[in-house]
């Protein structure tokens, strides 16, 4: 697609001479924390829960903890960013990160793991935060929709990496292992960001901090029923798939019996799922455009929590069985990404700083409780992980065919 490289070649040498294949590059290279940051230790979460000596819901704190303090810290990155600029706020980011990742994995306590854990999440907040405001910077609104689907490819990618690389680290080298592999990814982009990021905002805005400024903007934004349309999608769609990734490692080693290697593969599977809803986002954007889009998502959401729930019901409880549907949801998890981050933040081109930020602090304060919820329902069977897969996905269901048909276009300004 042309119309993406033509949006970042253009903006691109305002700052730098750098290719636009690169911008896609480090996209996705930021946007792949996350996965990286959460799926590369589950298949260690068990037995790190034993080793340490903690409860299942302490060990769920590990990563719900980590992504409230991912969603509050945007609040404060993004203003930031709008400030000082994308890069100094990225390379402060991805620096406290790789620090907070060596202290993890040699974490003596739980709660020091937890500890560190949340500062992990709050340096992250700062990566993908920046990554979703710099698709603002360099694209309009429609074409950083096509923009992200191809950065979530190659998230995609990474995501499908790391589920067996996890595995096998954790059954070979243990569970620190699997926890000091994430500074080895946060110190190669930091020094890809050094080295060959420029900066990406257009006008810097000097108020930006100013309280006033912030009050102003938070209204704007928050008033907007765009934003809200587009970030409820985001949400329930988000939080869908955190409580299969809070849930399954429990579900699928403790209750199904997988080696930690096989469920490294169940994760796998998964992401190959969500990799290929990347590409038909954007098959199905420049075909359908965006409302009819994401509402085709929609019913392959519903259709996967639904699916795995009669699955369930019908009392075939094998991996297979009940991966088979969930994969229909993570399908169109590919599509309800790229299309939600991007429209959320669309309306506001002046501030995609703080509507970035606002729309992941939305996100990560749902999948926080949400987490709670999976944590304080885990009892042997797999009905937390069927139930709340199920809810999520209706919630996804009713934002497609309502919000998103009503407010979802988002505007188009430059």
């Amino acid at each position: 697609m042309s119309a993406p490289s033509a949006a970042v070649g253009a903006a691109l040498p305002t700052h730098s001479s750098s290719p636009a294949s690169l911008a896609i590059v480090v996209l996705a290279l930021l946007l792949s924390i996350q996965p990286v940051t959460t799926d590369l230790y589950l298949p260690a979460l068990p037995a790190l829960t034993r080793d340490l000596g903690a409860t299942v819901a302490a060990g769920q704190l590990t990563l719900s903890a980590l992504l409230l303090a991912f969603g509050c810290s945007q609040l404060v990155w993004g203003p930031l960013s709008d400030r000082y600029g994308r890069r100094p706020v990225l390379l402060a980011g991805l620096g406290i990160y790789a620090a907070a990742s060596v202290a993890s994995a040699l974490a003596p306590s739980m709660g020091m793991l937890i500890v560190w854990r949340v500062l992990q999440g709050a340096a992250m907040g700062s990566v993908v935060m920046c990554a979703r405001a710099i698709v603002r910077d360099l694209y309009t609104p429609l074409t950083g929709a096509r923009a992200m689907s191809k950065a979530l490819t190659g998230l995609g990618v990474v995501a499908c990496l790391c589920a067996p690389l996890g595995g096998m680290l954790a059954q070979w080298l243990g569970w620190r292992a699997a926890l000091l592999a994430l500074t080895v990814y946060a110190t190669a982009t930091l020094a890809l960001v050094a080295l060959r990021m420029p900066e990406t905002i257009p006008h810097k805005n000097p108020l930006a901090l100013r309280p006033a400024t912030l009050l102003r903007t938070w209204r704007l934004v928050l008033g907007h029923p765009t934003f809200w349309a587009f970030t409820l999608l985001t949400t329930a769609t988000y939080c869908g798939l955190f409580t299969f990734l809070a849930a399954s490692s429990f579900v699928f080693i403790e209750v199904l019996q997988l080696t930690r290697t096989q469920y490294g593969w169940v994760l796998l599977s998964t992401s190959v799922a969500y990799f290929t809803g990347t590409f038909l986002c954007r098959y199905l954007l420049a075909r359908l455009g965006l409302r009819r889009t994401v509402a085709t998502a929609g019913a392959l959401s519903l259709a996967g929590g639904v699916g795995m729930a009669l699955v369930a019901m019908a009392g075939v409880h094998q991996p297979v069985a009940l991966l088979a549907p969930f994969y229909l949801f993570m399908l169109a998890h590919g599509i309800h990404q790229p299309c939600g981050q991007t429209g959320s933040v669309g309306p506001f081109p002046q501030a995609a700083g703080v509507a970035s930020a606002l729309n992941g602090f939305v996100m990560m304060l749902a999948a926080f409780f949400t987490g709670g919820w999976v944590g304080s329902h885990l009892n042997g069977t797999i009905w937390p992980l069927i139930y709340g897969v199920l809810f999520w996905s209706v919630v996804l269901g009713a934002t497609s065919w309502t919000l998103v048909q009503k407010f979802g276009e988002p505007h188009h300004a430059a």
